[in-house]
């Protein structure tokens, strides 16, 4: 028997040396403690560079950190982050986004032989390596190919602690996948339509910014270059489908003439294809259910040409001009 006079173990209550049991139980429990110290650093990581730590950004701004949408569909009609809507040429490889998070590519060609329309026919996503996030992962889409996995075969961020914050799903197999990016707080849908594809995402404004001087290429940002824009009176009609028909066929799910409207009614003469119709459907749902601002929703085109005023903003400058009209009389 040991001396009663004798205090305890520090290692146990009774003065015995711990378990190997034990031992497993505190090395499993610091393994866990060390993973979540990781998914906290990759939270605390999105937290600080994407969206400025909120009650902070709250207190300079005066608001929470926001959100911006971009979209690209039909011949292609590209909706930049700032409401620029321009229908766009640019044949061969363009990008969308090109960020410290977040690289985007379409590649278009002529809509039909001699056409200066171009659709989209293949996307290039890639999701760039974060520390502690998610492994670098690419997404490749083509017309006839959306596959519901990365390149690498995977449908998340890989085997790091954050891995689970991106993932990949189809909503119809084929023909609409979903990917989610939670750790840059990103949503982004790519959808095939009448051999074309679409693009469309939802991404934190402080993720969209991130960009330096040589990467200020990009559709999403600055709309499309001038000299890769089309006025839409630019168009060709091809195969039986007169305009009468083509306004008929998009008035059915596009009751607003904005610039979905008359975006549709462009692809449908110049491609000769009623399917086109769903693009433009498609894209207005997009927007209604991505941008934090509903009253932006449809934009209006100022004439047959490239500058667009947002509904907020037409009924001001319309009674602008109305006055105007007064003080001349």
């Amino acid at each position: 028997m040991g001396d009663p006079g004798q205090s305890p173990s520090a290692w146990s209550p009774h003065g015995n040396p711990p378990t190997l049991s034990t031992l497993t139980l505190l090395l499993l429990l610091c393994g866990h403690a060390h993973s979540q110290c990781k998914i906290l650093r990759c939270n605390a990581e999105y937290v600080s560079s994407t969206l400025s730590l909120r009650g902070r950004f709250s207190r300079l701004h005066g608001r929470p950190p926001g959100f911006l949408h971009c979209a690209s569909f039909g011949d292609p009609h590209v909706r930049s982050f700032h409401h620029h809507f321009h229908t766009c040429r640019v044949q061969g490889a363009w990008p969308l986004l090109d960020n410290d998070f977040l690289f985007v590519q379409a590649t278009s060609s002529p809509v039909a032989s001699g056409a200066n329309a171009t659709t989209t026919r293949k996307l290039t996503i890639i999701f760039k390596n974060m520390q502690e996030c998610i492994d670098q992962k690419v997404y490749q889409a083509e017309v006839d190919n959306l596959p519901a996995a990365f390149e690498d075969g995977s449908i998340n961020g890989g085997d790091r602690p954050g891995g689970s914050s991106l993932s990949i799903r189809t909503a119809n197999p084929g023909s609409h996948v979903e990917i989610q990016a939670a750790y840059i707080g990103t949503t982004i849908i790519i959808r095939q339509t009448a051999k074309q594809l679409s693009f469309s995402i939802r991404v934190a404004e402080d993720v969209a910014r991130a960009f330096s001087a040589e990467q200020d290429l990009q559709l999403c940002v600055g709309g499309c270059p001038p000299s890769q824009r089309l006025s839409r009176s630019e168009r060709s009609r091809r195969g039986a489908i007169t305009i009468d028909t083509a306004r008929q066929l998009c008035k059915e799910g596009l009751p607003v003439e904005d610039v979905y409207f008359h975006s549709c009614v462009f692809d449908v003469l110049i491609s000769g294809d009623p399917n086109f119709t769903v693009a433009a459907q498609a894209a207005l749902e997009d927007a209604r259910a991505f941008l934090p601002d509903l009253e932006k929703l449809h934009l209006f085109p100022s004439d047959a040409g490239v500058p667009l005023f947002s509904a907020t903003l037409l009924a001001p400058l319309l009674s602008g001009l109305f006055v105007l009209w007064l003080c001349t009389q």
